[in-house]
């Protein structure tokens, strides 16, 4: 992460980082436990197939469970980008790594804006990324188009 290491993170740059570290290291079930009870990850920019607005612990564990198999990814080059609220951060960072059902590269910059309740629990994620990405790294060089590109959400 590339915070400024002379100053400590904030909670919800904290949680950010964390989120970052665990996603990547596919501790899926550690990662929930950044969440409030009803909290939220949204993905605007989704390509068919991925919701874009995940609710709730349950949902997000359903959600996110696939993820570790779908892809080898590290995020790097973590800059955040100051905010007034203590409980809200906004981060510019890359994702370095493959699909791992195709071996391409899954590489983008993404911007996020988490926001963390009273408890310090993250209530609401919003994940910017760039969808043709994904469905570059997703789809296999012999696929047609028009075929399903979405992770698997659900095991």
């Amino acid at each position: 992460m590339s915070a400024n290491p002379t100053r400590e993170l904030t909670p919800a740059q904290h949680a950010l980082a964390e989120h970052l570290r665990l996603v990547s290291s596919g501790q899926i079930d550690e990662w929930i436990e950044l969440y409030a009870a009803d909290g939220t990850v949204e993905f605007p920019f989704a390509p068919a197939g991925v919701p874009t607005l995940v609710q709730g612990r349950e949902a997000l564990i359903a959600h996110m469970r696939g993820f570790p198999q779908t892809f080898d990814v590290k995020f790097v080059d973590v800059k955040f980008i100051e905010t007034a609220n203590p409980r809200t951060a906004v981060a510019e960072y890359r994702s370095e790594g493959i699909a791992l059902s195709t071996g391409k590269p899954y590489e983008q910059t993404v911007i996020t804006v988490i926001r963390l309740d009273e408890a310090g629990l993250v209530e609401q994620f919003v994940d910017y990324w760039n969808p043709l990405v994904v469905i570059e790294a997703m789809t296999p060089d012999e696929a047609a188009s028009g075929q399903d590109v979405s992770w698997p959400s659900k095991r």
